[in-house]
Formats: C-alpha cells, structure tokens, sequence
C-alpha cells in the first residue's frame, strides 16, 4: 500500500519546536499585540487572534518549565506595551531620571508577567490546556490585583470596556470580562487547530454574551431637576505643576472657572469639584486660600484636593468646602501608591535606625483610616476616591455605606499624553458598571468626565485643555450582582472550571 502522508504540524507544534529563543521572541511578540486591546486602541478584535496564538502554543510546550518561560515572555511583551507610559513619570525631569526610565518600564513588565508564568507552568503541570490554562490566567489576574497592595491595571478584560459586554461588569465584574476574553481566543484556537465542534460552541457563547449584555437595564434616565456639578480642569503640566513662577497661573485659572456664571445663563451649579492638589498651600495654612475659594464659588459647595501634615505625617487629601470655606468633610487618600507615594516597609525600617523612607516621619505620605462615605448636600452621599485608588474594585466595595456617586479626584498629568489618562479614564468607567453608581471624574489635566451608572460617559473636557463644564448628574441604580457579591461567585467558577479541565484528560485515560 503507499505510504499516507503525515498530517501538516500545527502551528503550535511547530512553534513548541523551535529554540527556546525563538520561542520567547514570538511569545513576547503575540503578548504586545494581545496588548492593542487596552485604549486608547481599543483593539479587542485583534487581543483574540493574538491570545488564542498563546493560548494554542503554551499548552503544547515540552513541560511546565517551558510554559512558565513561555508564559512570562507572553507577559513581558503585554506589559510592555500596555504599561509603556510608566516612563511618563521619568520624563519629567528628564535631565536627572530619563536614564530610569527604562528600567521600570522592563522591570515592571517583568515583575507582573511572573504572574502570568506562574498561571501557565502550574496549567501545564496539571494539564489543563487551552481551557484550563485561559482559566488560570484569569485568576493570576485576582492574584496580581491584591499581592504587595495589587496592581490590577491593565487586565486582559479591559480591552472590552469600550464594547458593548461592558454592562456584563454588573454581574461578573473585571475578572468576567477577562475571562470572556481568553475564553473566546481559547475558542477561536480550537476551531482553527481542533477540536472545532467546541471550538464553535465557545464563540457561539462569546457571542451570546452580546446578546445577554444588550437585555440589561439602561442607566436611568438624568431627571430635568438632577444637581449640577462643575468640573474644573486647569490643565497644569506636571513639570510646571509646582513651579513656583507658573503655580498662581493655574490657581488663579481655577478661580476664575469657578466664578464663571452657569452655562447658558442658567443658573449657578450645585457642585464644584476640583482635582488632585489643586491648592498648592497645605491645609493647615490654607484657611485664607480657601476663603478665597469658597467666594468664587458663591455659595456652592466646592471638593478639592491638597495635602496635609499632621504632626510629622504628611496625607493627600480631600477636602469639601461649604459656602462659607470651612471643611465639612476631609478624606485622606488611604490605598498609596508603592515606590510613587510611599516606600514600602519605611516605617519598619525606622526600627532598625533606617529613617530616609519612614512615612512617619513625614518621608512620603501616609495612608488615611480607609474608605468612607461623605455628604455632599444635594449632590447626595459620595464616595470619594483618589488617583489609583479608582483602579481598585475592592477600594469601592470596602465604603461602610452604598453611596450614590463615587468623586473621583485625580492628577494624570504623570501618566503623560498617549495611553496612560486614556487607561485611567476607562477604569473609572468600568467602576460606574460594576457597581451601578455614576462617577464625576475630574482631572488636573485631563480627562475629567461624567459617567453614568452603566459606564458611559455623558460630559467630559478633554486631555490637555483648560476648561470647566456644567453637566448633570447622573441618577445611581440598584445594587448590582457585582456590588453585594464581589469577585467571589467568578473565583469559585474558574477554580471549579480549571479543576474540571485538569481532571478531564484523567478520567478519559480512565474511561479507555
């Protein structure tokens, strides 16, 4: 009889094949173009070819050692590209950091895609596969959004915030979403290599979650008699922010945004919120400043940010103002960023006679008591976030009451011009869906926005342009599935799924 040709390898065979460093290369190349997802691309229908090109490959690598090294290349070259603007920061004084840059632009992408190398050597070790290993990539994300105070930016899920399946986040949250999208690239690997019949049925139920998406409530409708808030965006560049020849400029262009009559002639808003230290005095000595203030507001409250000391402590806080300047309200910034606001272990240091990064004594901020909820008259119960504290999911959920508004302060001008506000912006998005609350977002330079309770932005002043608007706020909804229950219904799931794709391949040798 002839002899009957082998069938072709697949690309993933042919991929496990090749030397290790090629190997990485592709896997670090395929990561950064499953990275075109985040905004401001948005990309998400070319993050699903590229997962599933990983998602194919990973599995069939000789052992778990290579899938780890695999899993981890995939990771850098994600984070390389999703985190590009960590080097924003750097470039301020470029003459004196620039040569950082680098550094921690590869050093942060190298340190998170551990998790990533971590979620791919333990599937391959259990051999999980395609399913298994897409499951165990989602649940390295809940890993790397609370270890070492979380960093959960950038999640593979986020791509899909400016889709239609953003309402989803109401039921399952960002780690459903992230599933949803490895889920469909495991999908689409399996119809293009086999199996295909599952292969159809999983983006047969990716597409079906459009559908179930498109069935959830609206955000109510803004009633005619909502609050009217203003946003103040006084578009001050981080490099002259605190310079003292150019400091008055932009205060003085806050003043004047506050005085401004209402927009159309109507009349004065209800609330005016300024951003992340907007007043370049202290607290402690601001009473005059505030005054000040709170005679451009005429009368309207005013939310602000600024710093305080207290004895040697220094916190980023927030501040509401009533129409005579006296603080009705203080929340200081609790959730800090590490290496960026804090050093971590300072204080511990100090013990051992090590005080340079000790927040106590006044080398860095020190975090306030935690979430709270504060009132702002008309404007309702709000909780107040500031900067990276609205990356947090868990940061909302932890406020001792369900408010009607999250206040959002922020100062993104350290996140540069290119995809940095714009990830920053989607976040805060995602957290009005989650938990079906609108936010005023407001920003030192930009994007400061009204977001409704479904995530969908009803008024906004763009990146780097001075300004102020008048916008109505938005109406909260119910409690959302997300916001009694959390992230733990989507955990259980994936464990129980990643358990049912590990044991298949026993029970079908079993079976046999």
């Amino acid at each position: 009889m002839p002899d009957v040709p082998a069938a072709a390898p697949r690309l993933s065979e042919r991929a496990a094949a090749l030397r290790p460093r090629w190997r990485w290369a592709l896997l670090f190349a395929l990561g950064a173009v499953a990275a075109t997802g985040q905004a401001p691309l948005g990309l998400w229908w070319l993050s699903i070819p590229a997962f599933a090109a990983c998602l194919a490959i990973l599995p069939a690598l000789p052992d778990w050692r290579a899938a780890a090294w695999g899993g981890w290349a995939m990771g850098a070259g994600y984070f390389a590209l999703a985190l590009n603007w960590i080097v924003e920061p750097f470039l301020v004084d470029a003459a004196r950091h620039a040569w950082m840059a680098p550094f921690a632009l590869f050093g942060l992408a190298g340190g998170l895609a551990l998790f990533w190398a971590l979620a791919a050597g333990l599937s391959r070790r259990l051999r999980g596969g395609a399913l298994g290993l897409a499951c165990a990539l989602t649940l390295s994300e809940a890993l790397r959004g609370t270890v070492l105070t979380g960093f959960p930016w950038a999640q593979p899920g986020h791509a899909l915030i400016d889709s239609a399946l953003l309402p989803l986040a109401a039921l399952t949250g960002p780690l459903g979403l992230t599933f949803a999208l490895l889920g469909s690239a495991t999908a689409l690997g399996a119809l293009l290599t086999g199996p295909r019949l599952p292969g159809a049925l999983g983006l047969a139920a990716f597409a079906a979650l459009f559908a179930v998406a498109g069935q959830l409530p609206p955000a109510p409708a803004t009633p005619q008699d909502a609050p009217t808030v203003r946003l103040v965006q006084p578009n001050a560049p981080q490099h002259q922010k605190w310079d003292p020849a150019h400091i008055q400029t932009f205060f003085d262009r806050q003043i004047a945004f506050t005085a401004e009559p209402g927009q159309g002639g109507h009349a004065r808003p209800d609330l005016i919120v300024w951003p992340e230290t907007a007043v370049p005095v202290l607290l402690n000595n601001a009473e005059p400043t505030l005054d000040g203030i709170a005679r451009a507001a005429q009368g309207a409250p005013v939310v602000l940010g600024l710093q305080r000391h207290d004895d040697r402590r220094l916190y980023n806080s927030l501040v509401a103002l009533d129409a005579s300047g006296r603080v009705s309200a203080l929340y200081d910034k609790h959730h800090l960023v590490p290496f960026g606001e804090y050093i971590p272990f300072g204080d511990q240091l100090q013990k051992i006679g090590i005080t340079a990064f000790a927040a106590q004594r006044g080398n860095g901020y020190s975090p306030g008591p935690g979430a709270q909820v504060i009132d702002l008259g008309p404007a309702g119960f709000a909780l107040p976030l500031i900067c990276y504290e609205g990356v947090f999911p868990q940061d909302v959920r932890a406020a001792p009451r369900r408010a009607d508004v999250m206040l959002l302060v922020t100062n993104d001008a350290w996140f540069g011009e290119n995809s940095g506000p714009y990830q920053h912006l989607a976040q805060a998005r995602l957290r009005s869906a989650e938990m079906g609350l609108p936010m005023i977002r407001v920003a030192n330079t930009g994007v400061s926005a009204m977001i409704d309770a479904r995530g969908q932005i009803t008024a906004q002043i763009p990146l780097n342009k001075a300004g102020w608007r008048d916008a109505a706020l938005p109406p909260p909804m119910a409690p959302t599935p997300y916001a009694r229950m959390g992230d733990l219904p989507m955990l259980a799931a994936l464990l129980a799924l990643m358990v049912l794709c590990c044991l298949y391949p026993v029970l079908g040798r079993r079976g046999t």
